[in-house]
């Protein structure tokens, strides 16, 4: 097992290995945006731009999403995983429902800007100012950031959202399956693998591994299984006799994706949080490991903000014990058990670390623990946003995502236009240009009433 130090690239290429499941994305850049004024100490403030990203969705689908993670930097063209609130900064965040609020009650799910600027006693507002004001709000519930809009009406908008939002839950997930990784002997049913899902209906397939080794996907009657819903239990049907080996299968739904979910990057990309989505295309993966005799294994990972690390648990079905090495120590499994170690991670660190057993198997888990909204100090990229007095040009934004920007950008997924700021860490402060003739296209959006 080997653990990367410092938050470089290494895992931005691959992805994250171990993906739970939900939507895949690729971040496309701010594209409705205007300025806001944040307080970096000492009497000292500079300007940023504040507002809507959007996001091109792996297989189908457009996103639009807010930054919650203001003094950390956006990759350009970064990935992005559908991640629970736990692994992201908002799982300490006491303030995490709040900002669901503001994203049900506020631009662009509360399209009508006129009621909009009403609620909120402004004067009036357009959609870039509406995003910047939401943006503002935001941020002063998700990095506790001194942060205020430029425009007048953006920061009437930003006060009044601040001022009436509730705490609420977290949105269920798109799709994942409990867990994602089984194991057991030949002859007969392994998992159960449960389906989480808030769409109406997934599809079920078995890999090509799988059914070249006639293993199939079922039921707990053994019934074939090729659709599912939230809370049907999967399960893998190895015949008496097959070789030892391993297999998966994929459900995949195309649904709107909950207002609210958190989307981070296996790479050091600023954290986002969805504001809006238009029929995409979500999967999840599970695995099947199964042998006829000696230790038979299934090893998961995900992230521990709370730990300051990455929880691996092995689970061994067989009937000898499984041993393995992971962070420098020797572990072992007795048949039957279960057993999660914590291998410590520092902030900002990428980690990748591989897993190896008998028969071949392996499972490999990378990613960058990105817990925190302040970045650790030293880190490149993790300078606060823009400077005022600079001139915007042509290069791609600094951290927080959005760049330091004085004239405000336009367009939207309900209007064409466009800048298109992709932005990229800087050891200087570096600024956003708009670039035109981005091209038109529509999210559906759903209104939430107000206090839901």
């Amino acid at each position: 097992m080997g653990l990367l130090a410092g938050a470089g690239n290494a895992a931005a290429d691959d992805g994250d290995a171990h993906h739970q499941g939900g939507a895949v994305a690729t971040l496309d850049g701010l594209k409705t945006y205007d300025s806001a004024r944040l307080d970096v100490g000492d009497g000292k403030t500079k300007n940023i731009a504040a507002g809507l990203f959007e996001m091109s969705v792996e297989g189908s689908g457009r996103l639009q999403s807010y930054c919650i993670d203001i003094h950390n930097p956006t990759q350009n063209k970064a990935t992005y995983l559908e991640t629970p609130w736990a692994q992201t900064s908002l799982g300490a965040n006491e303030n995490a429902g709040k900002i669901l609020w503001i994203l049900q009650n506020s631009y662009p799910q509360v399209d009508d800007l006129t009621a909009l600027a009403q609620k909120a006693g402004a004067q009036g507002l357009t959609a870039k100012t509406a995003a910047a004001g939401t943006q503002v709000a935001i941020w002063r519930f998700s990095d506790g950031a001194k942060v205020e809009a430029r425009d007048a009406q953006a920061e009437k908008l930003a006060d009044w959202l601040e001022a009436q939002a509730q705490n609420l839950q977290e949105p269920k997930t798109s799709l994942t399956l409990e867990p994602n990784a089984v194991s057991g002997k030949a002859g007969g049913k392994l998992g159960p693998v449960t389906v989480r899902t808030d769409a109406g209906q997934v599809s079920v397939a078995a890999s090509a591994d799988a059914a070249g080794a006639g293993v199939k996907v079922t039921d707990k009657s053994g019934k074939a299984v090729t659709s599912a819903g939230d809370g049907t239990e999967l399960y893998f049907d190895v015949p008496e006799g097959t070789a030892d080996g391993s297999a998966s299968l994929t459900v995949r739904a195309t649904t709107e994706i909950p207002v609210g979910r958190a989307f981070a990057s296996p790479s050091k990309s600023q954290t986002q949080i969805l504001a809006g989505s238009s029929e995409s295309t979500v999967t999840a993966d599970a695995t099947a490991n199964w042998a006829t005799k000696g230790a038979i294994p299934s090893v998961t990972a995900e992230k521990n903000c709370a730990e300051g690390g990455v929880d691996v648990t092995a689970s061994n079905e067989g009937d000898a014990p499984f041993t393995f090495e992971l962070a420098g120590a020797e572990h072992t499994v007795e048949p039957g058990g279960t057993k999660t170690v914590t291998v410590p991670v520092d902030e900002d660190a990428a980690y990748d670390f591989t897993i190896t057993g008998p028969n071949g198997f392996s499972e490999r888990f990378q990613g960058v623990l990105d817990c925190k909204t302040q970045g650790t100090p030293g880190t490149p990229g993790t300078e606060t946003p823009g400077t005022d007095g600079d001139t915007p040009s042509s290069a791609p934004s600094p951290a927080g995502g959005s760049a330091e920007d004085t004239t405000g950008g336009e367009g939207d997924l309900a209007n064409t236009g466009g800048s298109s700021a992709t932005p990229v860490i800087a050891g200087v402060a570096v600024a956003l240009v708009a670039a035109g003739g981005a091209a038109m296209f529509f999210l559906r959006k759903k209104k939430a009433a107000a206090g839901e």
